[in-house]
Parts: C-alpha cells; structure tokens; sequence
C-alpha cells in the first residue's frame, strides 16, 4: 500500500465510521418515526433548494453579460421559492415528492413494457423480464397515487433500510480501513 494513502487510511477511518454511524441512527429514526424521518427529509431538501437558489442568483450576477445569466438567475429565483414552500409547508412537499415518485414509476413502468413488446418483436428471450418490471412499476405509481398516505410510509420505510444497511457497510468499512491501515503501518520496514 502506498505511504500516503495509508496515512490518508489512518487519518480519516473514523470520519468513515461517524458516517456509518449518523447514516445507521437517520436508518431506525425513519424506520422507528416515519415523521420525524419525513420532516427532516423535506427540512433538507428546503434548506439545500434556498442555498442552491442563492448560489444560482450570485453566478447570473456575477455573470451578467453572458448570454445565460437570466436563465441562471430566473433557476435561482425558483429554487429559492421551491424551498420556501417546502419549509412552509412541509407537507405539502412530501406528497408532491409522493405524486413525482408515483407519476415517474407509472411512465418508467409504461416505457419497459413498450420496451418489452419491442424486444419480443426483435426475438429476444429477457423481453418477460423488462414486462415484469415494467407492470410492477405501473402498480407501484397507482398503488401510490391510490393510498398516498401508506406510499409515503413506505417511501420513508425504504429510506430508512437504504441508509440503515449503508450505514452498517460503512462501520464495517471503517473498521476495514482502520485494521488495513494499522497492519501496514505496523509490518517490519514500513513507516
């Protein structure tokens, strides 16, 4: 292993093990308090669209002249109004992020099976497959339009074991860089 990159390995495995750690505690709040999991999602999403919005506003000044500084400045005045409204009112943004989810599976799902229908024109034998996903993502986007309030239950749900299984893969994979790092660090003739 190289010398910088096992010091780089001695020096930051802990910031990949608080990762973990944040990541595994946001998994079981959004599994054990799907509200609290929600609020804080659209909170973030609130506070990023404002910052990004400000951000956008300073480069179309900044670049007044250039043929796109409007359009940069007109991006900036959305973002910034888009989080607004969702730190006004939060739920009104998680179920519009509920219908986007759902109005996205249901025209993914209709593009597979256009897809799918193609694919058996042209003889090939994974055609079933892309159906198969293309008709369980059509019954997902109704499913969610039909029952929004268990749609967005289950989105946060999802949330929740994504970022509590990557949250254990980076505590494990702290762990790893820690003991990698000390083995080399401690072999004969290194360091």
């Amino acid at each position: 292993m190289d010398a910088n990159l096992k010091s780089v390995a001695n020096t930051v495995w802990w910031l990949v093990l608080l990762r973990g750690i944040f990541m595994a505690i946001f998994g079981i709040i959004a599994l054990v308090s799907p509200g609290i999991a929600l609020l804080a999602l659209v909170w973030l999403f609130g506070i990023y669209a404002i910052l990004d919005g400000i951000a956008a506003i300073a480069i179309g000044i900044r670049a007044r002249g250039e043929p796109q500084w409007v359009w940069t400045i007109v991006q900036g005045v959305v973002s910034v109004l888009a989080g607004v409204i969702a730190l006004i009112w939060p739920g009104l943004t998680a179920l519009a992020l509920l219908f986007v989810v759902a109005f996205w599976a249901i025209v993914l799902g209709i593009a597979e099976i256009g897809g799918a229908f193609a694919s058996r024109r042209s003889g090939s034998t994974a055609w079933g497959w892309t159906l198969a996903a293309g008709i369980l993502n059509v019954v997902f986007g109704v499913v969610l339009l039909i029952w929004p309030a268990s749609g967005i239950l289950a989105l946060v749900w999802l949330v929740g074991i994504f970022t509590l299984v990557g949250g254990v893969a980076l505590i494990v994979l702290a762990f790893k860089v820690r003991s990698v790092a000390k083995s080399t660090a401690d072999a004969p003739g290194v360091g």
